[in-house]
């Protein structure tokens, strides 16, 4: 899509500053990272190698009994071509009991159960190495609600979410990110066979043009239709928008005192430490 064009170079040297800048002010020198296997995590492990050099980055793969083999292989030839450190956790012998516990769980249940306990693992690894979690959740997930709150979509820093899909395909071809991951069908691989695009009923490229219409050009529904887009589809992603609002959001404090943490009272980040 010619809208979604982007100088790529310059886009590369902009997240590399930003995750310099937004890690280090807070006095960390040192990052981790799910490595899922995907073209989203592979991107932001790039980016934090030439930030941070390979040595100071951690990419933590975190399979389930039913998870892709292909997911562990392509995880690996992220490492392998940025040069990050690496460790492996299995996460069915600590889930698996809570699911016997619970027979009858959907797969969406399953679903947010393990992204939780990866992030679980996240923070406690970025604990043992005093370093910062980064997100790796892009602009269309996080404006579509595809994501886990408190799961996937819990980070410290994300230097991709102001990134649409098209943008994440295009830097990654840029950067180097191995061909297998650019071009597989993108999946969170929660549960046997799932694919983003198969759940959310609509393509990442579709998503992408109607997503960047009604917030970048904040055009109508209307408007967009009247381009040819599928009304359906137009209100579902619009629905979709505004369903998962709760989750780019803070919790909401009730205000009782003079000045409240997230409503009259916020602490600037660049003050630094």
């Amino acid at each position: 899509m010619e809208k979604l064009n982007i100088d790529l170079n310059s886009l590369e040297e902009t997240l590399v500053a930003f995750l310099k800048d937004e890690v280090e002010k807070t006095g960390f020198k040192k990052v981790v990272l799910g490595l899922s296997g995907g073209i989203d995590s592979a991107l932001v492990a790039f980016l934090a190698a030439k930030a941070f050099g390979p040595e100071n980055v951690l990419g933590v793969m975190m399979p389930y009994k039913s998870s892709s083999k292909e997911s562990v292989e392509h995880a690996k030839l992220v490492v392998e071509a940025s040069g990050i450190r690496n460790i492996q956790v299995e996460i069915t012998p600590m889930i698996e009991p809570y699911f016997q516990m619970n027979p009858d769980m959907s797969s969406l249940r399953r679903g947010n159960m393990m992204a939780r306990q990866r992030m679980n693992i996240l923070f406690d690894n970025a604990a043992k190495e005093n370093a910062l979690v980064l997100g790796t959740s892009n602009k269309t997930e996080i404006l579509l609600g595809y994501s886990t709150q408190f799961g996937d979509s819990a980070s410290a820093v994300n230097p991709i979410g102001d990134l649409y899909k098209a943008h994440v395909w295009n830097l990654s071809r840029h950067i180097g990110v191995p061909h297998e991951l650019i071009d597989k069908k993108p999946s969170a691989d929660l549960w046997e066979g799932q694919t983003d695009e198969q759940e959310l009923g609509f393509s990442y490229k579709m998503a992408d043009e109607i997503l960047y219409r009604l917030i970048d050009e904040r055009m109508t529904a209307e408007e967009v239709v009247e381009e040819g887009f599928s009304k359906e589809i137009v209100e579902k992603i619009q629905r979709k928008i505004k369903f998962s609002q709760y989750k780019r959001k803070l919790p909401v404090i009730a205000k009782i005192s003079k000045r409240t943490s997230g409503i009259d009272f916020r602490y600037p980040r660049d003050w630094g430490v």
